[in-house]
C-alpha cells in the first residue's frame, strides 16, 4: 500500500476518537468511497476518513464518528 501521511488535525482527532491507525489503514481499502470537493471520503465500520490521493500517497486530512 502507499504512504499513509497524517495530517496534525487527523491525528488529534483520532485521539479524541479511539481511532487508531490500522483502522484507518482498513477503511482506506475497504471503505466505500466518495468524491468530495477537495478529496475523498471513505466510510467504514462507524468511522468515516477524509483524505486526498497525492502522487500515490494518502494524505488523511480528518477522521470523524458518522
Amino acid at each position: 500500500m502507499a504512504e499513509i501521511i497524517y495530517q496534525q488535525h487527523a491525528v488529534k482527532m483520532m485521539a479524541e476518537r479511539g481511532i487508531t491507525k490500522e483502522q484507518v489503514e482498513i477503511a482506506l481499502q475497504r471503505g466505500s468511497k466518495f468524491t468530495q470537493t477537495d478529496g475523498l471520503l471513505a466510510k467504514y465500520a462507524y468511522f468515516a476518513v477524509a483524505y486526498k490521493v497525492v502522487k500515490g500517497d494518502y494524505i488523511v486530512k480528518t477522521v470523524y464518528v458518522r
